[in-house]
């Protein structure tokens, strides 16, 4: 039953990356449509342009979103690779919680420094 609900939440979270990278790309690199609205830039890359995106409440949490939602999606699945192996049960349940460690001091980290860009003010 664990593993259905974890291979759901892994299907979900495929759903959700593929519309938040869309909504990213989207922004990323429609910028000549976009600038029009005030939400692009034709430099999507720019010191500055990146600076100003992340002072947006909407893509501080877009990029905390993502990260979490490709971290549990690539970790998840990552495991499960590994757990097709045939290993050992005590094997499974080791690679299980380092990859639960990893994926939460990586979301952790990612949260962090999404946060503290987007709280410099004036960069």
């Amino acid at each position: 039953m664990r593993e259905s609900r974890l291979w759901f939440w892994h299907i979900l979270s495929a759903v959700a990356i593929l519309f938040l990278l869309g909504l990213h790309m989207g922004i990323m690199h429609m910028g000549t449509v976009l600038e029009a609205l005030g939400l692009g830039s034709t430099h999507p890359t720019a010191t500055a342009e990146v600076f100003a995106r992340s002072q947006h409440l909407f893509f501080m949490i877009t990029y905390i979103a993502l990260l979490g939602t490709a971290l549990f999606h690539g970790l998840y699945g990552f495991r499960s690779i590994l757990c097709e192996l045939s290993l050992s049960q005590s094997l499974q349940k080791a690679i299980g919680r380092l990859c639960t460690v990893a994926g939460f001091a990586l979301f952790l980290y990612g949260t962090y420094v999404a946060v503290r860009v987007f709280q410099m003010k004036g960069v």
